[in-house]
């Protein structure tokens, strides 16, 4: 009889013939990778929409008007700072006599150079940075100083009057959640300005700097 040349005591049923595993190996490493690949690009597309949602905020995000003050509670001449439930700085200018939003200036009370906060100066006709003396002119156009070198303007607001009432539009909702805003009401005491459909806004009425 014809003897078997397979070792004793070695069974090799079920085991795949020699070099058969090698396409099982390189699926296995090749659906790894790809999972990993797919891991990485859903991280990176997840950092992607929200630095674009950052630097490209959506046209349509909320905003509304806000209570600022009474027309009679900021005399011309005078300015307040305004705070809006999303954080925004503002001030608000009374330049002119009567009792229209062209009477009224809402700007931002950041400036755009460093940050520093800026005041309305009505003897000189102008918004100022005490910082590094950038100036501003009425309407918040860059004069002299280092805005003006990059002419940097700051940002304005729109204004309305109802009722006696003045009313700037400003978004109610920020990015980084912060701290909640004053809601000490009534202007008249130097603090509030009272959203409409909002939480409310801390104000402060300034005098000639």
């Amino acid at each position: 009889m014809p003897q078997s040349h397979e070792p004793q005591g070695v069974s090799t049923a079920g085991q795949p013939p020699v070099g058969e595993d090698q396409p099982r190996r390189r699926f296995l490493t090749s659906a790894s990778g790809a999972a990993m690949a797919g891991g990485l690009l859903g991280a990176y597309g997840t950092l992607g929409v929200m630095l674009g949602r950052f630097v490209y905020p959506a046209s349509g995000s909320a905003r509304g008007w806000l209570f600022v003050c009474t027309v009679d509670a900021l005399a011309p001449g005078m300015a307040m700072d305004f705070t809006s439930p999303a954080g925004a700085r503002v001030v608000v200018a009374r330049q002119g006599t009567g009792d229209t939003a062209d009477d009224f200036l809402a700007l931002s009370s950041v400036c755009p150079h460093l940050g520093c906060r800026v005041h309305w100066e009505s003897q000189q006709d102008r918004f100022f940075c005490p910082c590094h003396n950038g100036v501003f002119d009425r309407d918040g156009n860059p004069v002299s100083g280092p805005p003006q070198a990059a002419s940097q303007s700051l940002i304005r607001f729109p204004l309305k009057v109802e009722n006696g009432l003045l009313y700037l539009e400003a978004p109610f909702e920020t990015l980084v959640a912060g701290p909640a805003a004053d809601t000490t009401p009534s202007c008249e005491s130097g603090h509030g300005g009272r959203s409409v459909s909002g939480p409310a806004a801390d104000s402060q009425q300034t005098g000639v700097a």
